[in-house]
């Protein structure tokens, strides 16, 4: 537009001059910011101040952090470590030469899981018992030599001597197979069944051998010896059988000591005076 249809701006500005307005904040705006960029600046050096503290005192390294160190062969625990949580992990291992500790305030329990999280194998030490629960428990030598293997049909000593340090011995409840029983030298070797009868079965025969001592077998009832097949061997330089009955029917005022062993048909055996020849018949009585 023409500058002649407004003449009274130029006028006003020429009359008056430029005017200036100011930019900022001033009073206690300017006062209350200031304290708060103070303060912010505070809190930041204390901040600053805490995390060095934090980082001194857990031991924070390039490496990792207290006694945790991050190697090429994994992580790498030094000195006693608490775990609140499950651990997983593919290896647990102690440092070379040095034993490797599990303490628990109540138990320790190692279980081995399938594809399917459910528990194979699981291994629980406890204040009362260490239980272990899998479908079958052995234990091996260095060399894998089995010497104890436990499962629900059997349970089988691989070693070659069985050792029962008991005061009592050892009490079967069932039978029990085994080709030898025998005591450690100049031990005592003794079968009991305090209260039932005591078989012995075995079907190539039963050896009896005290080869240092005396044998001896007592029962309350009644002693069997029985061969179905073959026959029962006394084997010794002296065979006493010193409370066997003796036969009547001798001859009167007869003082000879020599005897007869005879066997009844039921198998009682007897004594009967020997004669010129065999007196077992007339001492037939003695198995009535």
């Amino acid at each position: 537009m023409p500058q002649e249809q407004y003449p009274h701006r130029s006028t006003m500005q020429t009359s008056e001059g430029p005017q200036v307005y100011k930019v900022g904040i001033y009073g206690w705006r300017k006062r209350c910011l200031y304290f708060f960029v103070l303060l912010l600046m505070i809190l930041i050096l204390v901040n600053l101040a805490m995390t060095i503290w934090i980082l001194k005192v857990m031991n924070f390294t390039t490496d990792g952090m207290g006694n945790l160190r991050i190697t090429e062969k994994g992580l790498k625990l030094e000195g006693d470590s608490e775990f609140l949580k499950p651990l997983y992990a593919k290896e647990i291992r102690s440092r070379p030469g040095n034993p490797l500790y599990f303490q628990s305030a109540r138990n320790v329990t190692v279980n081995i899981l399938n594809e399917k999280t459910k528990v194979l194998t699981r291994l629980v030490t406890g204040p009362q018992a260490v239980e272990a629960h899998s479908q079958k428990f052995e234990v091996k030598t260095l060399s894998g030599k089995l010497l104890f293997s436990a499962d629900d049909n059997e349970v089988v000593v691989g070693a070659e001597r069985l050792r029962v340090l008991g005061a009592e011995g050892t009490v079967f409840p069932k039978s029990i197979e085994t080709p030898n029983v025998r005591a450690d030298p100049f031990k005592e070797l003794r079968l009991e069944s305090p209260t039932r009868a005591l078989v012995m079965e075995a079907p190539k025969g039963i050896e009896i051998n005290a080869e240092a001592g005396s044998l001896k077998a007592t029962c309350r009832t009644e002693l069997r010896l029985e061969s179905k097949d073959g026959e029962i061997t006394l084997n010794s330089a002296k065979i006493k059988l010193p409370n066997l009955p003796q036969g009547s029917s001798s001859s009167a005022g007869s003082r000879q000591k020599i005897y007869e062993l005879c066997v009844c048909p039921n198998g009682r055996l007897f004594l009967s005076q020997a004669g010129s020849s065999s007196t077992c018949q007339i001492n037939t009585s003695v198995c009535l």
